[in-house]
């Protein structure tokens, strides 16, 4: 059964170094004092302007594993095609931040506010990014509460588009779903609106399976590693 899920508006604000990585500045550097003032209204505008909400349930495998495969456009071998099936849950979930983000993301654009929309833009799609981190953190609260021992449970999202998941994998997972019920649409591209939006699959299971060597094919087309810095995480939870 579907759940929805709501967020506060304090795990809505995203962390001032995701906002400043998304435009290419390193964490820890110093920015001058307009650069400054543009992050504090984008913050202001993201929390004037964002309804965040989300929706997410329970697959068993088998289920999952028709969902994963899509229209077999996948890459022959994927990390997530390699961790699920040593799973001991999985849920489906889908998040946005709302339309009027991205509406006054567009709108000033179009007024040729270029320096505030791109700070905004950066904001929500660091915000959107840090409510998936959320439900990590919430799902293992959830498999404790229904007798599961999760002392050593590691959980982390992953989103069609990704490390060889193709994109077209949004059909069925949307099919299965139904994020339409928070507003969430799909295009015939697989592309959702509104744009800051993410969906994906919670994969809950020991920190183990989620431990590999980027050295898949199309790992040499990723820019950012960011599986590095999440397997570090998982890493420092079981410190």
């Amino acid at each position: 059964m579907n759940e929805i899920v709501q967020f506060s508006n304090e795990e809505l604000m995203p962390e001032r170094d995701a906002v400043f990585a998304n435009q290419g500045v390193p964490a820890g550097r110093s920015v001058s004092a307009e650069i400054e003032s543009l992050y504090e209204r984008s913050l202001a505008l993201l929390r004037e302007k964002a309804a965040p909400v989300g929706i997410w349930r329970e697959i068993v495998t088998p289920d999952f594993a028709a969902i994963y495969e899509g229209e077999g456009r996948n890459e022959p071998r994927t990390p997530v095609g390699d961790i699920f099936g040593g799973a001991e849950s999985l849920r489906l979930f889908a998040l946005t931040l709302g339309a009027p983000v991205s509406d006054e993301i567009k709108q000033r654009f179009a007024a040729n506010d270029f320096a505030l929309g791109t700070m905004l833009d950066a904001a929500a799609s660091a915000a959107a990014d840090g409510l998936a981190s959320v439900l990590e953190k919430r799902y293992p609260n959830d498999l404790s509460r229904s007798g599961q021992d999760v002392e050593n449970i590691g959980v982390l999202a992953y989103s069609p588009g990704y490390c060889g998941w193709h994109i077209s994998g949004q059909g069925k997972l949307f099919e299965f779903l139904h994020p339409e019920q928070i507003g969430i649409r799909l295009t015939d591209s697989f592309l959702m609106q509104p744009l800051k939006s993410v969906s994906g699959v919670l994969i809950a299971g020991p920190r183990e399976i989620h431990y590999f060597r980027n050295s898949y094919p199309f790992c040499s087309q990723c820019n950012t590693k960011g599986c590095l810095a999440r397997m570090a995480g998982l890493r420092a939870q079981a410190e």
